[in-house]
Formats: C-alpha cells, sequence, structure tokens
C-alpha cells in the first residue's frame, strides 16, 4: 500500500468490496446483461465475475477498467467505490452547474436536462 494512501481496517476493505461488487452486479443487471454474457464481454470467467460480484476478491485495476468500458461508466467511478480514489472532489461541479455551463447545450436542452435530472434526483 503507498505511504500517501490511509490504511483501511480489514472490515472497511471488505465493506468496499461489497459495495463495488453490487454496483458492478446493479449496473449489468440495469442493462439487462447475463452474468455470462457480460463476462465473455470483459474477458473474465464467469466464476470470477460472480465472485467479484458478491466482494469475495479484489480486482486489479485492469480488470475494473475493463468491467468499467463494459458498463459504459467512468474507470473512476469503480476506482471510487473500491477506495482508490477520494469519495469527494468539492472542487468538481454539481451536476446543475455541470449542465449549465456547457456550451454545446442550447437554453431548451438545458432546461430539458435539469428537469429530468430533478425529477430523477428527488425521486432516488
Amino acid at each position: 500500500m503507498d505511504a500517501d494512501k490511509p490504511r483501511r481496517s480489514s472490515d472497511e476493505q471488505a465493506e468496499a468490496l461489497a459495495d463495488l461488487g453490487a454496483y458492478i452486479r446493479a449496473q449489468r443487471e440495469i442493462a439487462r446483461l447475463s452474468l455470462r454474457h457480460f463476462a465473455r464481454m470483459v474477458n473474465l470467467s464467469d466464476s470470477y465475475l460472480s465472485q467479484l460480484e458478491r466482494g469475495h476478491y479484489q480486482p486489479s485495476g485492469e480488470v475494473l477498467k475493463a468491467i468499467a468500458d463494459g458498463l459504459g461508466v467512468a474507470p473512476d467511478t469503480l476506482f471510487r467505490r473500491i477506495g482508490w480514489l477520494p469519495a469527494d472532489d468539492p472542487s468538481a461541479p454539481s451536476v446543475e452547474q455541470a449542465i449549465n455551463a456547457d456550451p454545446c447545450l442550447s437554453e431548451a436542452q438545458k432546461s430539458a436536462l435539469l428537469q429530468t435530472y430533478r425529477t430523477m434526483a428527488n425521486n432516488a
């Protein structure tokens, strides 16, 4: 472990692995991918992916990147869940700030996105 990283207890590590696994499973199910099909997509064995989803193994960065690519999420999303990156970035803009600042969107598009985001965030 790097000297810069705070050491985590085994309970915290187990919790992070369980959280990561649950997130991967949920995203795979949202994408309506079977475990077998997704495992083949990301070049993993069915049993290894199943173990990851149950929080039994700590995957490598390479494996997490392949899974992130297969799920269509940014790798740092998975790296944060496992604790390799800080959970919060106070300098990052909020979703609403990012939408409002995007020069590629028209005012009507921004309004529609903000309304959709607010509806989804309030129902989460």
